[in-house]
């Protein structure tokens, strides 16, 4: 004779934190959650800012056009310059444009962007990032911030030796 077996399972709660029909936690019983591409931008570029080494975001024309609108009474610097994100329903890809302090070893510093943007990413929004692609376009050079300084300097004069 066999005995009838039995088995048991734990009803999941429609508030849980992993949908078991999509794999997403942006999505549940209760409804859907989307997270446009200006919020994942906007993560993305603040926390790849946070890591040290980064001197700023985007190419030439973009740089030139931002210190201009910081020096705007009321403006400010754009958290999204440089940064431009793919998002999907569950995944995101992101790409940054970026100059870098002179000196710092660039592929390091591309690992520890990669790590900070991905662990703020996936932390905020829940979204799995699948790949963080880095564009160094530029190297900033301090001496770069002198020769601005010069320009308001007295000029030295061309003939010191005679």
């Amino acid at each position: 004779m066999s005995t009838p077996t039995t088995t048991s399972t734990t009803p999941t709660p429609a508030h849980a934190a992993v949908s078991a029909t999509t794999g997403s936690r942006l999505e549940s019983a209760q409804g859907k959650t989307t997270i446009s591409d200006a919020v994942v931008a906007k993560v993305a570029g603040i926390a790849a800012r946070e890591v040290p080494g980064v001197h700023g975001f985007g190419g030439g024309a973009a740089r030139a056009f931002g210190a201009i609108t910081e020096r705007i009474p009321g403006g400010r610097s754009s958290n999204t310059q440089g940064v431009s994100v793919e998002v999907g329903e569950r995944q995101t890809a992101v790409d940054l444009t970026i100059v870098v302090e002179y000196g710092v070893a660039i592929a390091d510093l591309a690992r520890a962007i990669r790590r900070n943007v991905i662990g703020a990413v996936e932390q905020m929004t829940g979204l799995e990032v699948v790949e963080v692609n880095i564009n160094v376009v530029d190297l900033h050079v301090p001496s770069d911030d002198d020769d601005q300084d010069q320009d308001q300097a007295p000029a030295r004069p061309t003939n010191r030796v005679q």
